[in-house]
């Protein structure tokens, strides 16, 4: 049964990537034709400026793609940051919104690696829902109008990192502050108004965590794996109720999100030491010590999100060790090196695994028990936001721009008008060359 779930949602349209990992918020795309290579003069379509400062990833839905960013300013003696809402149309490059969503005159103190814009937005129908941590959460229209605002109070050190999701009629948020009593908690808010539905209080200890959380079918219910601080726990997305819990000694600051497959759920522990465990989730209570399947204590990543294909787990640590485990039982099938610093999470497209660098560089390789290198793909720009995928192409986000990358070869003839050539305008593409790419996007 779960495996159709996860099936139905990621074939459910595949020009759609909504949330931050995508339909299924697991990292997986039905998208094929997919390119296997790229580079600043190959296979780009367009590659268009991206305004002020931001790591939320790209979402795409309807034609267009969605970011948010965080902008100086500079009027007057007022000095601050805009936080805003982008939107590009996704045949062309073009931005088409650009909204003020937050104004903040005194923005909290950064992790220097963070950015003010970094959760990823949902786009739902006709609403696109953005979330800046502390600093405010919103509903917006397509056009860009704010529809409902709020702000939900704790304290973060290293500012915003999780994303929010969508349950029904409620867009539910981790908020784990480091505050005190009662700063870390779990929010859902009613997606017409932005008030609050329930609210679910971390256990103590509690500290920083910076996660998103993950819906999935277990039985007859519905569970909600939400990580923070020294201990991850499943409740019920309906009324925030815990059904289960599982705790590690020293695990903080956490960030990938937990992802599921083969029966188990599987959770990054965070600082100081690193632990990635596979926990069974049926169970009821504190189930540390009865339902812990096995534990991976070399290469566990701090930030990058692990991704199940098939029988097995993959993951990349900071430092760029890939590890691919028996989903089952944690046996370490493989260990490569594979360069560079990593924070964006994997995905899994067209039969291939693709590992986006800090230094721009994306490592891509076939899954499976022994380590296959496919190819390896650089950009000029570093790449902390995940990909994107719809419309047999990949939307990349660096630090300054945002791309779009297709197979502009495919079915075995050059695409006219694009030679192979570097795209350096997004408004000088042809919509009629863009509609060969990727029919029904005009």
């Amino acid at each position: 049964m779960v495996i159709h779930l996860l099936l139905a949602l990621v074939l459910a349209s595949a020009d759609q990537w909504p949330e931050f990992r995508g339909p299924s918020g697991q990292g997986h795309a039905s998208d094929t034709g997919l390119p296997l290579d790229w580079s600043e003069s190959r296979n780009v379509v367009w590659k268009t400026p991206v305004a002020g400062r931001g790591w939320s990833s790209p979402v795409v839905a309807d034609g267009r793609i969605w970011l948010t960013t965080s902008t100086e300013n500079t009027e007057g003696r007022r000095r601050g940051v805009s936080l805003r809402a982008l939107a590009f149309e996704s045949a062309t490059g073009r931005e088409i919104v650009n909204t003020e969503v937050f104004r903040v005159d005194r923005p909290e103190a950064l992790n220097g690696k963070n950015s003010y814009a970094s959760p990823t937005p949902i786009v739902d129908g006709d609403r696109i829902y953005v979330h800046f941590g502390a600093q405010g959460t919103a509903a917006l229209t397509t056009a860009g109008d704010v529809v409902w605002r709020t702000r939900l109070d704790y304290q973060s050190q290293h500012g915003n990192g999780g994303s929010p999701i969508r349950y029904g009629d409620l867009l539910i948020v981790n908020c784990d502050g480091n505050g005190g009593e009662g700063d870390a908690y779990v929010v859902a808010l009613d997606v017409k108004t932005g008030k609050t539905r329930w609210k679910a209080t971390r256990r103590s200890p509690a500290d920083q965590a910076y996660t998103t959380p993950l819906v999935i079918r277990v039985g007859e219910r519905d569970e909600l794996v939400s990580v923070g601080a020294y201990r991850a726990a499943a409740y019920d997305p309906a009324n925030g109720k815990e059904i289960w819990r599982v705790s590690y000694e020293d695990g903080f600051s956490n960030v990938p999100r937990p992802v599921f497959g083969q029966g188990l759920v599987f959770i990054a522990t965070g600082f100081q030491q690193p632990s990635l465990i596979a926990v069974r989730p049926d169970g009821t209570g504190d189930v540390t010590r009865s339902h812990v399947a096995w534990t991976l204590r070399r290469g566990a990543p701090l930030t990058p999100s692990p991704i199940v294909v098939g029988d097995q787990l993959f993951v990349v640590n900071d430092t760029g060790i890939a590890t691919c485990v028996d989903a089952k039982t944690g046996t370490i099938q493989w260990q490569q090196r594979l360069g560079g610093t990593y924070s964006a999470s994997p995905i899994y497209a067209d039969g291939r695994i693709y590992f986006p660098s800090e230094e721009g560089v994306t490592t891509v390789i076939e899954p499976g028990t022994a380590f296959k290198q496919l190819a390896v793909n650089s950009l000029d720009g570093a790449i902390l936001a995940s990909m994107a995928v719809a419309d047999r192409s990949f939307f990349i986000r660096t630090h300054s721009h945002l791309y779009r990358i297709s197979d502009i070869t495919a079915g075995g003839s050059r695409v006219r008008g694009f030679g192979g050539s570097r795209v350096r305008d997004a408004g000088a593409i042809q919509r009629q060359v863009a509609a060969s790419i990727c029919p029904g996007c005009l």
